[in-house]
């Protein structure tokens, strides 16, 4: 499942100067000890509070962040010590990497460390403390330390891999509609030997690669930054690894933001989390084709939704028999085209480059999508993360017979990016190693504070049901939702309405006695092709 969510406004990110935090209080009030047995096993959450209890007394030491993480001298980088087994605490220890700019506001505005996530799986937040300096971020970011980190796996944090990233493909490649039978074979073998390398690669420690890990670990670092209880934000797959510490850890919530929420019902994770996904895209991907056609005298692609795609279509075919520079394939368009599904930000750059394309330029096109030779080891790091957390969190159908007899219906239907979310799943069909049963998410009332929960309407990355399924798992829960909006998480970005509410339960701790609404931002103005302006920042959105 592509779960992935970026703050809003990445652009101009500020700075502030760093210092350390306070010494650590004592573990929450449900936090249990007890008795190790002679080989070291615990139970898994008396392990999490031995590890937290270590990290309260150590803390982290920050100071200058290493080159490479790349991020500016205002802010600071630590690590944390983690179990890589939490059924051993006193076995291997792998270490996570942290970052952080400190409150900016005077003592009495202070409100402790504000630790967020930004989905995935896979994904850092080493750079969030930079969004200090966004005008949507500081009142927040006066009142609370600003903390960054990169989850078990991901960039420094005992980072895991599958394959050479050099092995990643760098020339065009095909992304057929309805794939044939053979095709199907190729991509069958590809997804086992992707998975042999998983396992070959990751040894005995892949199988603690976990959203429940994730959950642990988050426990440690509220411990280890000095917070008795957590004030949390997840983005996307963040909201399912949050409500996952929200059923464990419940005394230790201090506030929670969940924006962009997965459906935490166990029997959507994860293989039909993709159904659910890959047909949500499809209405997506119709919003985008309609916005398309309404600015026509701008783009030249077809005056109705139907003529866009039939505009597509040629593009497609065009690039199948010759890729734009060499490099951009219909598999490139295709991933190109899914971030518009994703962002709105992303609507005009791609119609602009579309448009170009179809009129003989090609730069537009490969500027966006062609391969990145320098991104490789990043890309191939989240996507073997992204992999081994959702290979373990739970079963998976072993017979590509069923993937297949699945994915053949929803494609007549949703044919966008059915078998793309296929491809990208398939290796959990042949995983090695135990399978985790999903955790039941889900909380008694008065048990957890009141959490917030973010959620655009037409969200297709992790479709709305999921919010309001959440909403209902966590009693006392608050849903605002962005009416007839569709951008992949909303907290911190260009909508007024959402900010405050966001604000209001940061700052004071204040929600909607039930739930609210909020009208959506405007859309994006086109831009005539060739024009400058109003260009956002060209990338490509995690997975």
């Amino acid at each position: 499942m592509r779960a992935g969510a970026k703050l809003g406004l990445l652009a101009g990110l500020g700075s502030l100067v760093v210092t350390t935090l306070a010494v650590p209080p004592a573990l929450g009030a449900d936090a249990p000890t007890g008795p190790v047995d002679e080989s070291g096993a615990v139970d898994e959450f008396q392990g999490t509070a031995i590890a937290a209890r270590r990290a309260a007394g150590a803390g982290i030491t920050f100071g200058v962040c290493p080159e490479a993480e790349a991020l500016p001298a205002s802010v600071s980088c630590g690590t944390v010590e983690v179990p890589l087994d939490y059924g051993r605490p006193d076995g291997r220890k792998i270490s996570l990497t942290v970052s952080r700019v400190r409150a900016s506001g005077p003592a009495e505005e202070y409100q402790g460390a504000f630790v967020y996530n930004p989905g995935g799986p896979g994904a850092s937040s080493m750079y969030f403390p930079m969004v200090t300096g966004l005008p949507e971020w500081k009142r927040i970011a006066r009142a609370y330390d600003l903390v960054g980190y990169a989850p078990r796996g991901v960039g420094r944090s005992a980072p895991l891999s599958c394959q050479d990233p050099g092995d990643l493909p760098q020339g065009p490649t095909p992304a057929p509609v309805h794939p044939s039978p053979s095709f199907k074979l190729e991509r069958i073998a590809e997804a086992k030997a992707y998975a042999e390398g998983c396992a070959r690669r990751g040894g005995t420690a892949l199988r603690h690669y976990t959203s429940l890990n994730n959950a642990r670990d988050l426990d440690v670092l509220r411990a280890a930054l000095g917070e008795e209880r957590l004030t949390f934000m997840g983005a996307s797959y963040g909201t399912y690894f949050g409500a996952l510490y929200a059923t464990l850890f419940p005394s230790h919530v201090r506030r929670m933001v969940f924006d962009a929420p997965v459906n935490p019902s166990r029997d959507k994770i994860w293989y039909r989390s993709n159904l659910d996904q890959s047909l949500a895209f499809e209405s997506r991907w119709a919003d985008f084709r309609a916005w398309v056609a309404r600015h026509h005298a701008v783009y030249g692609l077809g005056a109705t939704p139907e003529a866009v795609s039939r505009s597509y279509e040629v593009a497609r075919a065009r690039l199948a028999e010759k890729p734009a520079g060499g490099k951009v394939g219909p598999g490139q368009l295709q991933a190109a085209f899914l971030g518009a599904g994703y962002y709105d930000d992303y609507w005009v750059p791609r119609a602009t480059a579309l448009s170009e394309y179809l009129r003989g330029n090609d730069k537009p096109l490969i500027a966006q999508a062609a391969p990145r030779p320098k991104e490789a080891p990043s890309v191939e790091n989240a996507s073997a993360v992204y992999t081994a957390i959702e290979c373990n969190d739970a079963p998976w159908p072993a017979d590509f017979a069923v993937w297949d007899r699945d994915n053949t219906e929803l494609a007549r239907e949703a044919p966008f990016e059915t078998w793309d979310n296929v491809w990208m799943n398939l290796p959990c069909a042949y995983w090695s190693g135990p399978r985790q049963q999903p955790l039941e998410v889900r909380t008694k009332r008065g048990a957890l504070p009141p959490v917030l929960i973010l959620a655009a309407e037409r969200d297709a990355a992790t479709p709305y049901e999921g919010a309001e399924e959440l909403a209902r798992r966590l009693k006392g829960a608050v849903l605002i939702t962005e009416e007839d909006a569709g951008t992949h998480g909303i907290g911190g970005g260009p909508n007024a309405c959402v900010n405050t509410h966001l604000e209001n339960y940061l700052l004071r701790g204040e929600t909607p006695v039930r739930r609210a609404s909020c009208a959506p931002r405007p859309e994006p103005d086109p831009v005539a092709p060739g024009s400058r302006a109003r260009q956002p920042e060209l990338s490509r959105p995690a997975v």
